[in-house]
């Protein structure tokens, strides 16, 4: 009788761990064919986002296109409130854009025009030194520390090796730990390329250069109607409510002209100003493109509307910070765009709308 309760629980006890055993096992096979599953589905939204990403890139570069192309005919340029002609380029500022080709409502497509940007390659050595200046304390500058950055500028885009006083050529950056030639050339290969300079790297720290510096194109101004914020601020007499005054501003109307800009700059801050700003335009843009966010700032330039009012002013600003760029040149209306860089996480410049609440900007 003992043998025989001992036989049933011997069986009863290998039941048990078989069940056990198989449950485990389908548990293990479930859990894998759920991430299969799951893996297959991302996939294919991945898939379907890239295929929708691209397309908007390619609207994008056509709608850079049409921008060379003559109007319709029929078709009048927008207009300010006051009766002004809004000039379309200046469109290419940043702000999400309505395309001409309709694009996935989802997608956001931002086009920054190098006209707004500090053109290291084009910068006179007097302007370099004010922006050093500035980036230094302003009139609290050391002059020594401020000449001696500017001698190792001078020194790296020079056609020799020859050291300036307080500069630094090829014997100072082979010694360095992981030490390198530098340019002597004028023309910059990339915008980091700053950073080699000695000192710069400490100097621009925590600046988006991407942003606020381009090496392409020939202009020697900056188009405040398109700058971006992180080159107006490196730019002499402009403060922060300065800088957002004018993004306020050209949201009304184009700035046209210096006079127009003494109408909300003051005279000092404007003379200082003065030699780094234009109206040129330029034919080399930044494209960014990426889904829309919960967050994401839903207004489009078409309407050129002040977002100063109490709605528009309480819209969050766009929380994402990277995306795809591509940065091209656009030659003609019927010759595809040349593409000089890509890049699948691009640092975006500052989106965020005129904070004109926080400084009581008015009109």
């Amino acid at each position: 009788m003992m043998d025989r309760c001992k036989q049933q629980g011997s069986v009863i006890i290998i039941v048990l761990w078989t069940a056990v055993l198989l449950t485990v096992l389908v548990t293990a096979m479930a859990g894998k064919v759920r991430l299969s599953a799951q893996t297959a589905a991302h996939n294919r939204d991945a898939s379907l986002d890239w295929g929708q990403l691209m397309a908007a890139v390619n609207f994008a570069e056509m709608e850079l296109m049409l921008e060379r192309m003559p109007l319709p005919v029929g078709e009048e340029r927008e207009e300010s409130e006051e009766g002004e002609l809004l000039l379309p380029a200046y469109r290419f500022d940043g702000e999400d854009l309505e395309l001409n080709y309709p694009k996935n409502e989802d997608t956001i497509v931002r086009i920054f025009d190098h006209a707004g940007k500090i053109n290291l390659n084009r910068i006179p050595r007097r302007n370099m030194q004010l922006l050093i200046e500035k980036l230094l304390g302003g009139e609290e500058a050391e002059p020594e520390a401020v000449q001696d950055l500017l001698a190792a500028w001078t020194d790296w885009t020079d056609l020799n090796d020859l050291e300036g006083l307080n500069g630094a050529e090829k014997d100072h950056y082979l010694e360095l730990e992981q030490g390198y030639s530098p340019r002597n050339n004028p023309e910059l290969d990339t915008v980091e390329e700053i950073l080699h300079v000695r000192g710069f790297a400490e100097l621009f720290e925590g600046i988006n250069l991407d942003a606020a510096f381009t090496i392409f194109g020939n202009t020697r101004t900056v188009n405040l109607n398109v700058a971006t914020r992180e080159a107006m601020r490196l730019l002499p007499g402009l403060d922060e409510e300065l800088i957002e005054t004018v993004i306020a501003y050209r949201q009304l109307e184009d700035i046209n002209n210096q006079a127009e800009l003494a109408e909300f700059i003051p005279f000092e801050n404007l003379q200082e100003l003065t030699q780094w700003v234009g109206t040129n335009t330029s034919n080399i843009y930044s494209i960014f493109v990426y889904p829309r966010q919960a967050s994401s700032n839903q207004a489009g330039t078409a309407q050129r509307e002040l977002r100063g009012n109490d709605e528009g002013n309480s819209e969050p600003p766009d929380r994402v910070r990277q995306a795809y760029m591509e940065i091209v040149e656009v030659r003609s209306g019927n010759v595809l765009p040349r593409v000089y860089k890509v890049d699948p996480y691009g640092v975006l410049p500052d989106t965020s709308p005129a904070r004109i609440e926080e400084y009581g900007i008015e009109f």
